[in-house]
């Protein structure tokens, strides 16, 4: 891990150590290596395996209308609501967006939101960030496996997607995104304050005091009244859980005090 780390500043000790070494062991069985020493003699000579092992460590899978009660949820209450107590453009971010299925869902949402309260367009943009540029290109593209939306209802597979496999977003959904390379570990959120953070099955995958940290960040960059929503086996750990109300104990939905 240390030839990783020198090589692209990936900070390996915000990680849980579990999820380090399958990922890790991943990586050694495809390359037919057998010890940790003999792997790290590998990533010292072979640069393209130490991006291979980065890409395992960094991506995560991710489909259109995950766990689709939750986005159920998000469009029943969470977007109505924003929608009538915004005073200007709704601001979202989707932290740790992988390919995009996660931000572009929710423009799905909020172009159907729209439609419900007669607007040709809604007024929102999403920041959507990922550590990994890979993923970031591969949203950029807006083009996916068929299987990628199997949870999406098919009304909006028919309205927003064209092809058959790969399926590629209609025009009006990727305009409302604005992607960005983005490090929770280290950096300040892109922009702040915002209406909505969504960042969901991400923080699982950090030891505690990372996640405490992350947690405060994605507080620190809500607006007063902002919701913020966690994947459905996370929660909010540290001071951070002072300055929120968890609206949704099933959906991990929480709003700021």
């Amino acid at each position: 891990m240390h030839e990783i780390a020198k090589t692209h500043g990936f900070r390996c000790d915000a990680y849980k150590e579990g999820c380090i070494r399958r990922r890790i062991g991943v990586r050694m069985r495809a390359r037919a290596v057998h010890s940790y020493d003999a792997y790290a003699a590998l990533l010292r000579r072979d640069p393209a395996e130490s991006q291979r092992l980065l890409d395992a460590l960094t991506i995560h899978v991710s489909r259109f209308y995950r766990n689709p009660e939750t986005w159920e949820r998000i469009a029943a209450a969470v977007l109505p609501e924003l929608w009538r107590g915004r005073a200007g453009a709704l601001r979202c971010w989707s932290a740790g967006c992988a390919a995009g299925e996660e931000p572009y869902t929710l423009a799905i949402l909020l172009l159907e939101q729209a439609r419900r309260e007669g607007s040709p367009t809604p007024p929102a943009i999403i920041d959507a960030t990922d550590y990994d540029g890979a993923s970031l290109e591969r949203a950029a593209q807006g083009s996916y496996p068929r299987a990628a939306i199997k949870d999406l209802p098919a009304r909006l597979t028919r309205r927003y997607f064209q092809g058959q496999d790969p399926v590629v977003l209609a025009p009006e959904v990727r305009r409302l995104i604005r992607r960005g390379r983005h490090d929770l570990t280290r950096e300040p959120p892109p922009a702040a304050p915002y209406d909505l953070v969504l960042c969901r099955n991400v923080v699982i995958y950090f030891e505690t005091r990372t996640q405490e940290r992350i947690a405060s960040l994605l507080t620190d960059a809500l607006a007063p009244g902002g919701y913020l929503v966690l994947g459905k086996v996370e929660t909010i750990r540290g001071e951070a859980r002072a300055r929120l109300v968890l609206q949704n104990p099933r959906e991990r939905i929480y709003r700021r005090r």
